[in-house]
């Protein structure tokens, strides 16, 4: 890892004690009030924003340089982009709501819900049976999902599994929804560790 010493920001973002999905939102704002090839330093605590930052500049032609953790403070790195090098932020096509996902599950349909929030968020609250991968672990956890299977990601907002159903769609899963707005609006049975 880098030592800290030798990483130059030209801007600092505070995203201290922020959930998912505003550290991204702030991110957004915040690399447009930089020129192309400055650095911004995002700092927060949400230990999602890893992958939720490095998918997000991956999906928009920034490049993420790197996380440094120092205590409990996660320290993000982003190169901004030129204008020649950004991409259009694409969002996945296919959804489905909270209240048609509801409706498979009860009618017992044979379907993957697979949850791509952190840990912690999956063990207090989750939609029973739901499989978790967060995001920042899918990509090398691909061969624990079928890509034959009909899958649901779900998140907290929509925008971590909405990165996720992109990624899915990109490794040749063919039916793949994600599913909106996610947990902060999930009405239906859940359970806990």
């Amino acid at each position: 890892m880098t030592t800290q010493a030798a990483i130059k920001a030209n801007k600092t973002l505070d995203a201290k004690g922020l959930a998912c999905p505003m550290p991204i939102v702030k991110t957004k704002k915040a690399i447009e009030e930089i020129e192309a090839g400055h650095v911004i330093e995002i700092l927060a605590t949400d230990k999602g924003s890893t992958a939720d930052i490095s998918s997000w500049a991956k999906n928009t032609g920034h490049q993420y340089l790197g996380t440094v953790e120092e205590g409990d403070t996660l320290k993000h790195y982003l190169r901004k982009a030129d204008p020649n090098e950004i991409k259009e932020e694409t969002k996945y096509p296919h959804t489905i709501t909270n209240e048609e996902l509801q409706k498979k599950l009860e009618a017992n349909e044979t379907i993957t819900v697979l949850d791509v929030r952190e840990p912690a968020e999956h063990a207090f609250s989750r939609i029973p049976g739901a499989k978790s991968i967060p995001l920042g672990q899918l990509e090398e956890r691909l061969n624990e999902l079928n890509p034959d299977d009909e899958i649901h990601v779900v998140c907290r907002t929509g925008n971590r599994s909405d990165m996720a159903s992109q990624m899915l769609a990109e490794k040749g899963f063919t039916k793949v929804k994600n599913v909106l707005p996610g947990m902060s609006g999930w009405t239906g049975a859940v359970e806990k560790d």
